[in-house]
């Protein structure tokens, strides 16, 4: 028997959540992020301190889609107080590594001795910084940061080489709630 779900979360104090048709934007002290949410028959509404999500009729895959709507949601109102911040480790054992951030790129030169340099680009409202052999990436959204996050690691990837000697790279070290190391 399909039953109607509703899931209430309170707005923290210094947040404001505004909903128009399906786009949710959450602003906070630290920023802003947006994001649209839209699936038949799930509704989201922001009024009176609270966010509610709702659903009537709801099958076991609406409220899957509402369970992740929740989690996105809690995500938003979290990014917006304190920014996720992931860190990665610059790792040079065979070539030394040049490793600088110039305008909305990531510049790596010299890996493993290649003339060319491998560029990564930035998601707006992404702060990338580099510090030794350190690199951290800010930013109140949690799937942007991840996704620079990801392209960083990627960007140094080696293919047809030995894993086991040449470890040359840049590796995360620290995510958002946990430690790696």
């Amino acid at each position: 028997m399909k039953a109607e779900i509703k899931s209430e979360m309170v707005i923290p104090e210094g947040v404001t959540v505004n909903v128009a048709d399906t786009l949710v934007t959450v602003k906070g002290p630290k920023g802003e992020d947006s994001r649209e949410y839209s699936y038949p028959g799930v509704g989201i509404v922001a009024d009176g301190g609270k966010v509610t999500l709702s659903c009537s009729n709801a099958s076991k895959r609406e409220k899957r889609i509402l369970s992740t709507f929740l989690a996105h949601v809690k995500n938003m109102l979290r990014g917006v107080r304190t920014p996720f911040e992931y860190k990665l480790k610059i790792c040079s054992g065979h070539f030394p590594m040049n490793v600088s951030v110039s305008g909305n790129k990531l510049v790596v030169k010299n890996f493993l001795g290649e003339k060319h340099p491998r560029e990564c680009s930035f998601v707006e409202g992404v702060s990338v910084k580099v510090s030794g052999t350190e690199v951290k990436v800010t930013g109140v959204s949690r799937e942007k940061v991840g996704l620079v996050t990801g392209r960083i690691e990627q960007l140094c990837r080696i293919t047809n080489k030995d894993r086991r000697i040449f470890q040359d790279g840049i590796y995360i070290v620290k995510k958002p709630g946990r430690d790696l190391s």
